[in-house]
């Protein structure tokens, strides 16, 4: 299954290609560079409003948002959860 950033992150590419296509066609200059590295800065910050839980570890310092670990791979200390 295709998660929803991936399909946003892709239908921003095609617009801004699609946008440089018809700005070469009007304008006849290419302008391929001038909006497609900037896909990535409009899709940030972007989490639909919810928090990211992340879990630490009260030892060492270790934060993970993998839900899988229970426990510190470098100490085994309970990482206990936080909001971001």
């Amino acid at each position: 299954m295709v998660s929803s950033s991936t399909v946003t992150a892709l239908a921003g590419l095609v617009a801004s290609l699609l946008l440089s296509v018809v700005l070469w066609w009007q304008f006849d200059t290419l302008a391929f560079f001038l909006f497609v590295p900037f896909v990535p800065f409009l899709l940030r910050g972007r989490g639909g409003g919810e928090e990211r839980s992340v879990r630490a570890c009260p030892t060492c310092g270790f934060e993970t948002t993998n839900d899988s670990y229970d426990y510190c791979p470098r100490d085994g200390a309970r990482l206990t959860e936080r909001r971001r």
